[in-house]
């Protein structure tokens, strides 16, 4: 079966964010997501759905959960996948973003995942390229995908995302996990909260439609989920917490300030992992409420299907230029 024989999931040619999908659509990825659990687990991994398909990966920053998940997802559909190094390219001898779009848009890929540490960097390349983008982290801003698997992960293990309560806890200020995840977990019916000390919350926090909470066991509350955000050191000029001791004492999650959650309330973590700043190893390591481990395997799932979602725009418009879609 090729994507050309397959019903349209996305309105759109790109995946640059949350906002813009609807309900509807981000089921149908849950439901797409789901039938690539089982190939994965399956002896015979692969398909042909994106033979003849290229996909390029382009990342800026760092990454070894979401480019490698975004290349296992390209090779177990059939696609030809190469991994753009960055760091030895022309980008590390002063080529503009612009130039470097001119370049790979030549190569002609069906698909490009790209990771930048500038806000809106996916967006600029969509307009500028004749493929599919997938944004896999811009800035501050989002990380559609890293969503998707987290919201993903909460529907197997409780068989819903409606009327639950997520709290998210962290850095709020710098992570684009968060503001991905408050898109789609309010846009599924989830009841979010975040809490932050007030340093690392943005400015603009009051106007995200969440709860807000500053004291950790206050937030926990009656929470059905604990999604922990990695203290983001690297983007932090100043001083935003004491010490990252002082920090895990007040808003890293130990035995302690879990208690607070429901009672079987399951713990995430997008990774990296600090262990002993914003998570004890003993929490993040227990089979019974941690689902670290089956947020990655979602990754590789729910990027195939993403994958698959915008091979099918392709098979339906083959000769289109897609970079205005």
């Amino acid at each position: 079966m090729t994507s050309a024989s397959l019903t349209p999931i996305l309105k759109t040619s790109h995946l640059l964010g949350i906002e813009g999908l609807s309900v509807p659509e981000v089921t149908h990825l849950f439901d797409l997501g789901e039938s690539y659990v089982a190939q994965s687990r399956a002896q015979d991994k692969k398909a042909a759905l994106l033979k003849g398909r290229t996909l390029i990966n382009l990342f800026y920053e760092a990454s070894t959960r979401t480019q490698s998940s975004f290349e296992l997802a390209g090779k177990r559909l059939g696609a030809d996948v190469l991994n753009m190094a960055v760091k030895t390219s022309s980008v590390s001898k002063g080529e503009t973003l612009i130039d470097t779009a001119s370049t790979l848009n030549a190569m002609r890929p069906d698909i490009l995942v790209v990771r930048h540490q500038d806000s809106g960097a996916a967006e600029l390349l969509s307009r500028k390229l004749d493929c599919s983008v997938v944004n896999a982290g811009d800035g501050a801003h989002e990380h559609p995908t890293q969503a998707l698997l987290d919201a993903l992960t909460i529907r197997r293990r409780l068989g819903r995302i409606e009327g639950l309560t997520v709290a998210i806890c962290g850095d709020i200020l710098h992570s684009r996990v968060a503001r991905s995840n408050i898109r789609l977990l309010a846009m599924m019916g989830a009841r979010v909260r975040l809490i932050a000390p007030r340093t690392l919350l943005p400015a603009e926090a009051d106007r995200f439609g969440v709860e807000i909470f500053t004291d950790m066991k206050q937030g926990l509350a009656g929470a059905d989920i604990v999604m922990m955000l990695r203290l983001q050191l690297e983007r932090m000029t100043g001083a935003f917490i004491p010490s990252t001791r002082e920090y895990f004492r007040f808003y890293g999650l130990d035995r302690e300030k879990l208690s607070f959650a429901k009672p079987g309330a399951l713990v995430m973590h997008p990774g990296p992992m600090n262990r002993g700043v914003e998570i004890a190893s003993d929490i993040a390591d227990d089979p019974d409420i941690s689902v670290i481990a089956e947020q990655v395997e979602m990754g590789v799932a729910i990027r195939m299907a993403v994958l698959d979602a915008l091979a099918r725009g392709l098979a339906r418009n083959p000769t289109e230029s897609r970079g205005h879609a």
